[in-house]
């Protein structure tokens, strides 16, 4: 890092506070300098993930947002109803940074990890939406020579997340999945997984033109929730993948259990016969986002052999352990532009994070409509 390069820099942070108002803003920080084992970072591109939403914006009230501060330091509030501040107790008072990942180039480098000094590499940690920031060396990636900021800004999520469908379909006995707003960035990048390693794959999405969109991509099986047949099409598509395990972002209404019952209506009996308890072939959904935040309901026509629960990325990678992490860390550096690419809508800067326009559509999580942070803009 050269003597011109400043020690400090904006980072966009959420509050929410005791009295039922989130505030969004610039702070100036410092982030210091390095430690042994540490890199400083210039942040260059920062994706907006869903997952990311749940601490910029949290439980509030997009309708009551509005806009404070200047152009230079625009400020957003919104405020949070007060039945929704429980869930975010712990939360309250902290001003927090944002932002699961992104990319970058190192400027300073600690003295055990100088060989990442001015190398582009992706990071993971929180705290990315910002134009410095400093982490552990163990929390990069040295990106490929061919990659630029852009292509490993999405490097951890959602394609560390995709590949823990496919372990988690292996590590339980599962040989088929199934997954729901399956015309996402993460979808698309789970169906080229699934093709090229040979996983069948029930792509569930919420309209024609994203059925064509993923057929146009080698899709397989494709059912659209909003057809008329679409629990006849679903069961089908189960029959002929033989999927007994889903990964479902929507979380809310009935989705998941019309999985369960079309995989109970293709379930293998064995000559068993009727039975008032259903099949014994096991039947699992994880729920891993919430883009519908009602209640998920379970219309119970599936019989008992069967699960719904929560899936996290961070604790599926503690308790896959170190060795299958790398792997697929590896396999992700290695596909960084074909099987994990990402595709961005826009790239727009921290101030323009903070424009309600550009808020509101991002936080409308529309499918196809993935934004990219550049703090450097």
């Amino acid at each position: 890092m050269t003597g011109t390069t400043p020690l400090h820099g904006l980072e966009l942070r959420s509050l929410a506070t005791g009295d039922g108002q989130l505030r969004l803003s610039l702070e100036d920080v410092t982030p210091g300098e390095p430690g042994p084992d540490e890199l400083l970072v210039r942040v260059e591109a920062a994706p907006i993930n869903p997952s990311d939403l749940g601490l910029l914006i949290g439980p509030a009230d997009m309708a009551t947002a509005r806009s404070e501060g200047t152009p230079e330091r625009p400020v957003v509030l919104v405020d949070i109803p007060g039945q929704r501040l429980g869930a975010i107790q712990a939360r309250l008072g902290q001003s927090l940074a944002v932002g699961n990942e992104g990319a970058g180039t190192v400027v300073k480098a600690g003295g055990n990890v100088r060989k990442f000094l001015g190398r582009k590499v992706g990071m993971l940690g929180g705290g990315m939406y910002a134009q410095l920031r400093r982490l552990p060396a163990r929390d990069c990636i040295l990106l490929p020579e061919f990659a630029n900021a852009s292509d490993g800004a999405s490097m951890f999520v959602n394609p560390l997340t995709a590949l823990g469908f496919t372990e988690t379909m292996k590590a339980e006995g599962h040989r088929a999945i199934v997954h729901t707003a399956a015309a996402s960035n993460l979808g698309q990048m789970l169906n080229r997984i699934c093709l090229k390693d040979g996983i069948p794959l029930v792509n569930i999405v919420r309209s024609e033109a994203q059925a064509e969109l993923l057929r146009g991509m080698g899709a397989r099986h494709v059912v659209d929730s909003t057809s008329p047949g679409f629990q006849a099409e679903l069961t089908q598509a189960i029959r002929d993948t033989g999927a007994t395990i889903a990964f479902d972002a929507i979380g809310g209404g009935t989705l998941a259990g019309q999985i369960l019952q079309a995989m109970e209506a293709c379930a293998d009996r064995s000559g068993a016969g009727y039975s008032p308890y259903g099949s014994n072939a096991p039947k699992q959904v994880y729920i891993y986002g919430s883009l519908d935040m009602g209640p998920t309901v379970l219309n119970r026509t599936f019989g008992f052999t069967w699960s719904v629960g929560g899936w996290l990325l961070f604790p599926f990678l503690q308790k896959a352990g170190r060795e299958v992490v790398a792997r697929m860390r590896q396999r992700v550096a290695d596909e960084l532009t074909t099987t994990f690419a990402s595709r961005y809508t826009r790239t727009i800067s921290l101030r323009d994070a903070l424009s309600l326009d550009i808020l509101r559509e991002y936080e409308r999580k529309a499918t196809g409509g993935k934004y990219l942070i550049d703090p450097s803009l």
